[in-house]
């Protein structure tokens, strides 16, 4: 009998056992016969271990066999991958590719070289964050390639760590190149309005208003035909516009070169025709980029006019927006929007003001006009003042003194949360970003949010407001809220100290009437010094202590000229009242021979913060815009948290290399 058959692997050992117990139990009736039978056992387990050992050298041998054979299916498959494969150290250096990674780069000289060198737009400490091990998109050599990547051990890796990446590359180049298709000949809708059709056609002699109006058609008609796309006039100073959107990219590239044509139209109008767009592109359909179309031209508008914002989604980008705001002559919308206001507050029981944080005079002067608008329709107002600052200390104190009342009114965060509803009415006054506000919290804690600004309307913003009144040609809040009061009622009823109030916005923001100062604010000035407005009284608002004049020309001496003509000035200390000194130091820095554009930088509250000056040739907005902030043409800021003071001052010198480059282009 075979062995094999015997004894089986599993059961052998088993059955040895069993026969040693019944030998014993023999033995005790038959001494001589168990003898014989434990002479066979015995041999019966020198076969059985004799067996396992063969076994033991069989399987041994099938294992080898079997690696060998797996590592030979390995090395052929690796060596003759249909794509290419490197492998690389973990420093970069490729210690090994296959013939097809050397074909792809076209360079017989490749071994020991950096990947990064060859191809900056791999970086390994990219990779070896990634632990999701997402793909990389790489285009080489016109062609596009899917980017797989493993870290595996490689014991022949001269790596310390022992371990090697291996990248392999997957052609998608046709898959990219029907994709780029699709995307290149999507339809994008575009909106352009003529931001002063009104004021061009008024100002205009009668005899030369129809070649005006006749060439602002022809160069839009021009501008769309040679872009391959197609305009239609609906109104007399709006037009839509389609693309594809290959054509729109090189429109992009070109920085909407439409809105200097339009502006540089000369048949006899006596103002420059300022033009604005705004562009929906990659929606889902062609209604949602129509939509998307909508919200741009909303957002090109609230900054001012005379720029193009393409929307892609939530992503926004903005084109043009150097030129100063043309103030609008005409007050209906704002007696529009007085009447509206009234109605809202008449419909409230109570209603809660607010501003940004850390206000400034602007902000406290709109907040008290608007309390002012709300008594006089004998309704209930609350102030959310968080605290005070030093830019408001004089005015806070003046309001303890001359109308002690008006404490009462004034209510902490907390306060304002709890005692907010549904049917309250929320108005917020000189800011238009939720982030900024003094309470954010309350925006969502009712369904009637007005809003009353007056700068260049940012990506981020207040949305679902049952009124907004967002003038970026306006010099300050307190100049809105004013028309807003005097279209309100036939008489104006105000007490001095609210008149200083907003005539003390007026001047801080306007740097005493000399920068975005236009008709209507000089119209709001008088209308308050009528109201009783002091400007002796206003003057003194802003005098300042010996130890604040001190650091102020301290951050002057300090100062530094970059760019020949923006001056950059550092207040490194983190006082109480730093922003202030900051933001006086920079209007002080602009008295400068030469200096078109001045940024003083200061800490404050564990953020470095950025106040921003202009005399209107250089867009301060535009340049803190990159660092997150905003603003007006000539007057922003902005604030970063977890940097230097001496990062932030990289990063701001960077930004406006930026700026001035992209004006040498234009």
């Amino acid at each position: 009998m075979d062995n094999n058959n015997l004894f089986k692997w599993k059961d052998g050992k088993t059955y040895l056992i069993m026969i040693g117990g019944l030998i014993a139990i023999i033995a005790y009736y038959q001494p001589i016969l168990a003898l014989l039978l434990t002479i066979a056992l015995a041999y019966l387990i020198y076969q059985y271990i004799i067996t396992l050992r063969d076994k033991e050298r069989e399987w041994t041998k099938y294992i080898e066999g079997l690696s060998e054979e797996f590592d030979s299916a390995t090395k052929h498959a690796v060596f003759n991958m249909p794509f290419p494969l490197v492998m690389l150290e973990m420093d970069g250096t490729i210690s090994w590719y296959n013939t097809r990674f050397k074909d792809m780069m076209e360079d017989e000289d490749i071994l020991n070289e950096n990947i990064e060198d060859l191809l900056p737009k791999i970086k390994i400490e990219d990779i070896l964050k990634n632990t999701k091990k997402e793909p990389l998109n790489i285009e080489y050599n016109n062609k596009y390639y899917e980017v797989h990547y493993n870290i595996v051990d490689g014991k022949k890796s001269i790596s310390t760590k022992g371990n090697v990446i291996m990248l392999y590359w997957v052609n998608k180049t046709e898959q990219a190149l029907l994709y780029n298709k699709y995307r290149g000949e999507k339809m994008a809708v575009c909106l352009a309005y003529i931001d002063n059709y009104d004021e061009v056609k008024s100002t205009t002699p009668e005899i030369n208003r129809p070649l005006v109006l006749a060439e602002i058609d022809k160069t839009i008609n021009a501008y769309a035909t040679m872009n391959n796309g197609l305009v239609r006039k609906y109104e007399n100073d709006k037009y839509i516009l389609i693309f594809e959107n290959k054509n729109l990219q090189q429109i992009q590239s070109r920085k909407f070169d439409l809105l200097d044509q339009i502006r540089e139209i000369d048949e006899g109008n006596t103002i420059s025709i300022t033009l604005s767009m705004g562009v929906g592109v990659n929606g889902k359909n062609p209604n949602e980029n129509y939509e998307y179309a909508r919200s741009a031209i909303d957002i090109a508008l609230g900054r001012g006019g005379d720029q193009a914002v393409v929307k892609e989604n939530n992503n926004l980008s903005f084109y043009g927006g150097k030129t100063k705001a043309i103030e609008k002559r005409n007050k209906v919308r704002s007696r529009v929007i007085s009447h509206a206001l009234m109605q809202l507050i008449d419909q409230s029981d109570q209603v809660f003001v607010m501003g940004h944080k850390n206000p400034d005079m602007d902000s406290f002067g709109a907040s008290i006009g608007i309390i002012r608008a709300v008594k006089n329709r004998n309704k209930k107002a609350y102030f959310v003042l968080g605290g005070t600052n030093p830019s408001i200390k004089n005015i806070y104190d003046r309001m303890q003194e001359e109308q002690p009342e008006y404490l009462d009114l004034v209510l902490e965060p907390e306060e304002a949360i709890n005692m907010v509803d549904r049917s309250s009415l929320l108005v917020v006054v000189d800011n238009h970003k939720p982030s900024f506000t003094e309470v954010p919290e309350l925006l969502n804690l009712t369904d009637k949010v007005v809003l009353i600004d007056h700068h260049r309307r940012g990506a981020e913003f207040i949305k679902d407001t049952v009124l907004t009144y967002l003038e970026p040609y306006a010099s300050s809040t307190c100049e809105l809220v004013t028309e807003i009061l005097y279209y309100m009622s036939d008489k104006m009823e105000m007490t001095k100290f609210e008149a200083d109030a907003l005539l003390a916005g007026i001047t801080v923001d306007t740097k005493n009437f000399t920068f975005q100062t236009g008709v209507r604010t000089f119209e709001a000035a008088s209308i308050l010094k009528r109201a009783g407005a002091d400007t002796t009284s206003v003057r003194q608002l802003f005098r300042d202590d010996f130890d604040t004049f001190l650091h102020k020309a301290e951050v002057v001496k300090n100062s530094k000229i970059v760019f020949e003509k923006v001056a950059i000035g550092k207040l490194e200390r983190d006082m109480e009242d730093s922003i202030l000194i900051a933001a006086q130091s920079a209007n002080d820095l602009l008295n400068i021979n030469g200096v078109e554009a001045t940024f003083v930088l200061t800490l404050w509250g564990g953020k470095v913060h950025i106040s921003g000056r202009s005399l209107g040739n250089i867009s301060v907005q535009l340049i803190l815009e990159k660092l997150g902030g905003g603003g007006h043409l000539t007057s922003a800021g902005t604030q970063i948290e977890g940097r230097t003071l001496e990062q932030v001052e990289d990063m701001l010198v960077e930004a406006i290399d930026e700026y001035l480059k992209e004006g040498e282009e234009e």
